[in-house]
């Protein structure tokens, strides 16, 4: 890839020895250079990284947002463009193909890149409950990206008016640790999406809705729904409510057994452990905006 068209990714890690060659391999023939940001990782994922070329930073945890607009910051400042990759996703080789010569023929006027993701889950696709097609900015032009500040669900955000394309090819995320490792990996969501939603009710913090005001149509609806809508529902009901939607509305059951699981564990299950976690903090705080902040840090490791 010549200057103009050369490509940074970044790669945010924390123990992902099992996924790290993977994902790093699927992006060398594309990537100009591969920036790892990797909280302290005890395994061998920096070592993986680095003897595949990769150029690693160590950095301490707070939350996603912040560890990769630190990434953003600190990472490639020389490159035309910047790819945000999670350790568990892949590229196709259809997408392999088109990116060089998209990024490299691509007018002034695009800012960004807009991909297709497939959720693999214990191998199987899964093409229903909405989740496919699923659209995400993945890759834009270096200083104009910036990611949302939120504890869950952080997308990034590009200037008003910006115009974007959209390859045909796909990205895979696919996580092969396990079904106790999912249930550890959403807790700790589950904890950080009760921050945003304790946050719609309670301002604890400064909330960052610029994505409510951006020209990604997708990304917004599911937004204002989630920050108007779904957050004012009472609790629990919401997840049932939801859970309804995705599996039968939006026919997740065509998804099959493995499918079933998916969408009972990662559409029910784990915004009712939001709920359930959200019932004790106000029970235990009676609505106090202070008492809240304490639960959060001292009983969840957060400190706003």
């Amino acid at each position: 890839m010549n200057r103009e068209s050369s490509l940074i990714v970044v790669v945010l890690t924390h123990n992902e020895e099992v996924h790290i060659e993977r994902c790093i391999r699927s992006l060398q023939t594309i990537a100009s250079r591969i920036f790892i940001v990797d909280s302290f990782s005890a395994d061998n994922t920096v070592e993986i990284a680095k003897s595949l070329g990769a150029e690693v930073k160590q950095r301490k945890w707070k939350n996603y947002a912040d560890q990769f607009q630190w990434g953003l910051d600190n990472c490639g400042a020389d490159s035309e463009w910047v790819m945000r990759m999670d350790a568990d996703e892949y590229l196709e080789p259809d997408l392999l193909e088109e990116l060089p010569q998209a990024l490299s023929d691509v007018n002034d006027e695009i800012t960004g890149f807009y991909i297709r993701r497939k959720v693999f889950f214990y191998g199987k696709w899964i093409r229903h409950g909405g989740f496919y097609p699923h659209t995400l900015l993945r890759i834009w032009r270096n200083g104009q990206g910036r990611i949302e500040q939120r504890w869950m669900d952080e997308h990034i955000l590009l200037p008003t008016g910006s115009k974007t394309e959209m390859p045909k090819g796909h990205l895979v995320d696919d996580n092969l640790k396990g079904i106790t490792f999912w249930i550890n990996k959403h807790n700790s969501y589950a904890s950080r999406e009760m921050v945003d939603l304790l946050n719609n009710k309670y301002d604890l913090l400064e909330r960052d809705d610029s994505l409510k005001e951006n020209d990604d149509p997708q990304a917004k609806w599911k937004r204002i729904l989630k920050d108007d809508v779904y957050s004012k529902l009472p609790l629990a009901l919401r997840s049932t409510l939801y859970f309804i939607y995705r599996y039968f509305l939006r026919l997740g059951f065509l998804d099959g057994s493995k499918g079933f699981v998916w969408h009972f564990m990662q559409g029910y299950w784990y915004r009712m452990l939001v709920d359930v976690k959200i019932m004790e903090i106000e029970e235990k705080s009676g609505g106090d905006v202070k008492e809240i902040r304490r639960i959060l840090y001292e009983d969840h490791g957060i400190k706003l």
